[in-house]
């Protein structure tokens, strides 16, 4: 046989996805394997004192010792272990396609995502977020990238993506046309304000050569920096994007009607 352990099976899952990376696979499924590969290996060291694992011993067991090290080690949330579970789930039938398992490991085992309510922020809190000074460049960055997810809509990975050839004017209104990275659907977005306004902030901020209407930073430091921000502003909530583009469908429809 091929392969008598898991990770090297794994190893070539990945090699597999990284070639297309740019063309069919994006570069976060890419790295939502390679994280998993990461905290699997991380899980055997941590529980095992093992660098691998052989196939024939891959069984249910190691599949609900996994889901507990992620739970109380990695220190994950429910849901996102889940999401861990169900990409592992991926690479196990990838292995028992090819023969390389020849027991599936989640026989019996399921794992379901709970609906989460990310809430949404008021017009109060928009404004205080809006209007409050920030002396440190960095935020002042992300807290307009953050208010321009909530005037648009658009997710952080579709506002790292903008660049100038996605505004078009048509009866003398501006548009965001573009497609969403993560569902490939066209967007047609009317530019507020804000929006505006923030696209202006920054117009000189990129170069021709990056052609993007933002400078931008990871997601990682986005998030820890609204957290500083929901900090210095005195909010309670937890800001991300993902709250943003709730805030979008909750509040600003209400706000501009």
């Amino acid at each position: 046989q091929e392969f008598s352990t898991f990770l090297p099976v794994f190893d070539k899952l990945i090699d597999g996805i990284r070639h297309p990376v740019g063309h069919t696979v994006s570069k976060e499924s890419l790295q939502k394997y390679s994280v998993l590969h990461r905290h699997f290996f991380e899980f055997l060291v941590h529980r095992y004192k093992r660098k691998d694992i052989g196939l024939m011993e891959f069984t249910p067991a190691i599949i609900q010792d996994f889901e507990l090290y992620l739970t109380t080690v990695a220190l994950c949330a429910y849901n996102t272990v889940v999401k861990k579970m169900k990409t592992l789930r991926t690479v196990t039938i990838y292995a028992l396609k090819r023969g390389y398992l020849l027991q599936d490991p989640f026989r019996d085992l399921h794992f379901h995502l709970v609906p989460v309510d990310r809430g949404f922020l008021t017009d109060e809190e928009i404004l205080r977020i809006a209007n409050k000074e920030l002396t440190i460049p960095r935020l002042e960055l992300v807290r307009d990238l953050f208010l321009f997810s909530c005037f648009t809509g658009l997710a952080y990975i579709d506002v790292a993506n903008l660049r100038r050839e996605h505004l078009v004017t048509l009866d003398g209104k501006v548009w965001i046309m573009t497609r969403r990275k993560k569902t490939s659907i066209e967007s047609n977005i009317l530019l507020l304000g804000i929006p505006k306004a923030i696209i202006e902030k920054y117009s000189s901020s990129t170069t021709p050569k990056d052609g993007k209407l933002f400078p931008i930073l990871s997601n990682q430091k986005m998030n820890a920096y609204l957290k500083e921000i929901a900090d210095i502003c005195g909010l309670q909530k937890r800001l991300t994007f993902h709250l943003a583009r709730h805030t979008f469908a909750i509040v600003i429809p209400l706000v501009i009607c």
